[in-house]
């Protein structure tokens, strides 16, 4: 994987092979960011990673100027990953780290974050519920934007707070805008 642009374009990242996880692909992560572009301005916000895996949505909103970037992963190795590699970037102030169950960080959460991004397992149990755990919950600012990766098993088509959907391959994203005030 590579980091798409920013202060560490065209870095290469290579994870361990023993983790487990699915990476989003290089083509599909420019072209989230390529919209997360239009949404929002990345200097500056506080950013959600959830389900993190290795990090690579991490280190791209590090490269981009994020204020802050917290990477939520329930494998110690992933975990440990990132804050290597966070090392290796001397991003230690920037990315934060947390091995924790994601769903049960969000119940007690207790920073606001402008930009919220999970990548769960596409077979895991309940992924349907977690836009309105994020747009219900106390982590995301007014008008933050929240972006789940899913598979095509599931579709968002008729939350209210949807506010766009795009599919590369077999990656799709859902983007929900919070609602103001």
């Amino acid at each position: 994987m590579r980091i798409i642009t920013g202060s560490h374009r065209g870095r290469r990242i290579v994870a361990p092979p023993n983790l487990p996880v699915r990476p989003t692909t290089d083509f599909a992560k420019e072209s989230l960011f390529n919209i997360l572009n239009n949404l929002t301005a990345f200097e500056d916000i506080r950013v959600l990673d959830l389900f993190a895996g290795t990090g690579s949505i991490t280190y791209e909103f590090f490269s981009r100027g994020a204020r802050s970037v917290m990477a939520v992963d329930n494998n110690p190795k992933c975990i440990a990953f990132i804050d290597r590699t966070a090392e290796q970037m001397k991003a230690e102030t920037i990315i934060d780290s947390r091995e924790e169950d994601a769903l049960r960080f969000l119940k007690h959460a207790s920073q606001l974050y402008d930009v919220i991004f999970a990548d769960p397992p596409y077979d895991m149990a309940g992924i349907e519920k977690i836009p309105d755990l994020v747009l219900n919950g106390n982590v995301l600012e007014k008008e933050g934007i929240f972006v789940l990766e899913h598979s095509r098993n599931y579709s968002f088509g008729d939350h209210p707070l949807l506010c766009d959907f795009r599919q590369y391959g077999n990656v799709h994203f859902s983007f929900f805008r919070a609602k103001e005030g």
